[in-house]
């Protein structure tokens, strides 16, 4: 019972995630401005990094939980790296 369950839960999750991921990228092709853009990338690597977790979770590999740490350094350096890019117009001082 409790293995349909998670089974289930993790079902809805990445459906959901998926979903996340859809409304980030319209949010990125829309715009209005930059820092709409930006925020929305932000949204879409950590919606593809907990979607990258679920999927090591259902399979049980530590595969997809590696590449959701790569992921999560990643996107939070890009995030740093356009933010400093876009309050000074550069990234490298």
């Amino acid at each position: 019972m409790s293995h349909a369950l998670l089974a289930v839960a993790i079902t809805l999750a990445q459906i959901l995630l998926l979903f996340g991921m859809g409304f980030s990228i319209i949010r990125m092709v829309r715009g209005p401005r930059a820092q709409d853009r930006v925020v929305a990338l932000d949204a879409l690597y950590v919606n593809a990094m907990i979607l990258l977790l679920t999927i090591g979770i259902r399979t049980g590999s530590l595969l997809y939980v590696e590449a959701g740490l790569v992921i999560a350094l990643l996107g939070f350096a890009s995030t740093m790296a356009l933010a400093k890019f876009l309050m000074r117009g550069e990234v490298i001082e």
